[in-house]
């Protein structure tokens, strides 16, 4: 692996250290997670596109979506593959396929796998999410029961 593509791994690597932190406890540290986006970013699933900024809202969204993890059982999230696409001097495409695991309020478990396509930028060997492509996510959570 060259040296660009295994600083992506290490990126995408603390990314679901940070997750999986951030759903371990009870005080998240917010901006870690932020700090992994651009100022300005873009996200697309089969629901539409949606715009948005680093600011505010984001740290709103991030902290009611590990709120909302916790509270389905989320217990970690586990990356299975990656695939990174050097595309040009600066941005990368990495496929990622991850396991999310959880326990039921029956205490069963379940995994769900499903795949993410991220977008990132590279300045001064810093990486930053600015796209990202998913499926959706509320379906599969329904179908497994978990909301």
């Amino acid at each position: 692996m060259n040296n660009r593509k295994q600083q992506v791994d290490d990126f995408f690597n603390q990314y679901r250290d940070i997750f999986n932190n951030a759903i371990s406890v009870d005080a998240h540290d917010i901006e870690q997670t932020a700090g992994l986006y651009s100022d300005c970013f873009i996200g697309a699933n089969p629901l539409g596109v949606q715009c948005g900024r680093n600011d505010k809202e984001l740290r709103d969204f991030l902290l009611k979506g590990y709120i909302f993890y916790k509270k389905i059982g989320t217990t970690s999230m586990d990356i299975v593959s990656k695939e990174i696409v050097i595309l040009d001097e600066f941005h990368t495409m990495t496929k990622v396929l991850w396991k999310s695991n959880f326990i039921k309020p029956d205490n069963s478990k379940v995994s769900i796998e499903f795949e993410n396509i991220y977008f990132t930028q590279t300045k001064e060997n810093q990486h930053k999410i600015f796209a990202w492509i998913t499926g959706n996510e509320q379906a599969a959570l329904k179908e497994h029961g978990l909301i």
